[in-house]
């Protein structure tokens, strides 16, 4: 069920139903949406991502739930960003993969990919019962300047290489906003960090095309699922009084939630990691 809310110029507004929160146990969810329009969509979708929106297809989405705020949008300033001497390592190696741009139609090695990927690090999750038609629309159908990036290993008999991870992106005015990625889940794989490998990268095709921003959707504290985002540094979020550079306040706020939650879920769940001061 959906609420109606105040048209807008030409955009439609409505409010989804409550449903089980996907990254706080124990809550529920709600999110304001709209369609975006065919004609002027990637303009729309700029606005709204750079105010808090994610897109879904042809859906722009953002949380609405009445007794609770923690999804917050975050992304990361590209021309202030120093990698640090891990981050140099996880693109060093990474140097083996060969990187293909290619345009927004799905593929079934993609979709084999993405099916290993939520049963090995999802298979709780919403979208490990996803389908191939609900992959194929959630490739192309889009009315933004969206393209594929495929990450394969060395090609030895001339042929595309194996592949190993994939992100879907929106090219923005601003940025890059990565809507989704995901990666061959293997134990072989685990020394690649092939998760933050695709943000890192990515930060430098940005500042290559003189891109401002990376944006990574929402970071949500307390979730296990969105600590990796504050490794990143620096990561700006977005506040009510717009964005800003996320403190060290709030990231030891959201450590000691996480480790609240930890601690009532039970024993051997892993660290919140942090990442060490950058050197010029």
């Amino acid at each position: 069920m959906t609420q109606h809310f105040p048209t807008s110029g030409r955009m439609r507004f409505f409010l989804t139903a409550a449903s089980p929160c996907p990254y706080l146990p124990g809550r529920e969810e709600r999110k304001v949406f709209a369609h975006l329009p065919q004609a002027d969509g990637a303009a729309i979708n700029d606005s709204l991502t750079q105010s808090g929106f994610r897109r879904s297809q042809n859906i722009a989405y953002r949380p609405a739930c009445e007794a609770c705020a923690s999804c917050t949008s975050a992304r990361i300033p590209v021309k202030d960003y120093l990698f640090s001497r891990s981050e140099r390592k996880v693109l060093s190696r990474n140097n083996d993969l060969r990187r293909h741009v290619v345009e927004a139609e799905a593929t079934t090695e993609q979709f084999d990919l993405l099916r290993r990927y939520l049963l090995t690090r999802h298979a709780d999750g919403g979208m490990a019962e996803m389908t191939w038609p609900d992959y194929v629309a959630m490739v192309e159908d889009t009315t933004v300047r969206t393209h594929i990036v495929e990450y394969r290993t060395r090609s030895v008999d001339r042929g595309p290489g194996d592949l190993v991870a994939c992100v879907l992106i929106d090219v923005m005015g601003d940025g890059l906003s990565l809507v989704y990625s995901f990666y061959d889940p293997s134990a072989v794989m685990k020394r690649r960090s092939l998760g933050a490998f695709i943000v890192l990268d990515n930060l430098i095709q940005a500042a290559m095309n003189e891109l401002p921003h990376v944006y990574l959707g929402y970071w949500v504290p307390g979730s296990e699922k969105m600590t990796y985002k504050v490794r990143f540094s620096p990561l700006e979020i977005l506040r009510p009084s717009g964005w800003g550079l996320i403190s060290a306040k709030e990231i030891a706020r959201a450590e000691a939630i996480l480790e609240a939650n930890r601690a009532a879920r039970g024993p051997d769940q892993p660290k919140l990691g942090r990442k060490e001061p950058q050197r010029p």
